[in-house]
């Protein structure tokens, strides 16, 4: 159906890059330790509206021009490994008191912020740009006549597998933070060892190679 491919395979591929840890899993659980699960939840669907574009770039040609350029993505991968690291630094060197209140992630202006960290933090991603632009159209026939909608129906299975991994992620975590909720101490340093893991992950973004 429009020229897709082993499509058992593709969801296979999927799942199995969904459980492999990256950035998008670190800050998920980043937010869900900070400040619950309903902040984790809002971040992965930010890092899904990234995936949207992802998915929109791909069937339309973006993403192959942008793998395609060298400047284009090395402007992309550093400005991605910068945000990792912004956001992996302000966990570790946050107050405690800033992550205290459970009612600041109610506020709007909170949730957006959320949203469009995820959102930045997905669409940064060079390797997700990579992924897309050498992963999908394995999975569509060369002289498949419907190529833009069987990217875009590869797309969609992949943002609804990935919703949901996240989601799970996020709960979890949010779980975790739960128990130690009247415990400062662990989590600050569960605030920190996130921090860690985001600025490392920021700084092998920033060394990876195409």
């Amino acid at each position: 159906m429009l020229g897709i491919t082993g499509f058992t395979l593709f969801l296979v591929a999927v799942f199995l890059l969904n459980v492999t840890p990256g950035p998008d899993t670190a800050y998920i659980v980043g937010r869900s330790v900070a400040q619950g699960r309903g902040a984790g939840i809002v971040s992965a669907l930010g890092i899904s509206a990234g995936c949207i574009v992802h998915t929109l770039a791909c069937a339309f040609g973006l993403t192959a021009l942008l793998a395609a350029s060298a400047a284009a993505f090395t402007v992309v991968k550093f400005a991605g490994a910068i945000y990792l690291i912004y956001l992996g630094v302000r966990l570790i060197f946050a107050k405690p008191d800033a992550d205290a209140p459970a009612a600041t992630e109610q506020k709007p202006k909170s949730l957006r912020q959320l949203f469009t960290q995820g959102f930045i933090t997905n669409v940064l991603n060079p390797k997700v740009v990579l992924f897309f632009v050498s992963f999908f159209p394995q999975f569509v026939a060369a002289d498949s006549p419907h190529k833009v909608l069987a990217f875009l129906a590869l797309g969609l299975v992949f943002i609804l597998m990935s919703t949901v991994w996240n989601g799970f992620v996020a709960w979890i975590a949010g779980s975790v933070t739960q128990r130690f909720s009247g415990k400062p101490g662990v989590k600050r340093w569960l605030d920190r060892g996130v921090g860690g893991a985001f600025v490392g992950l920021g700084i092998k973004l920033a060394t990876s190679h195409r």
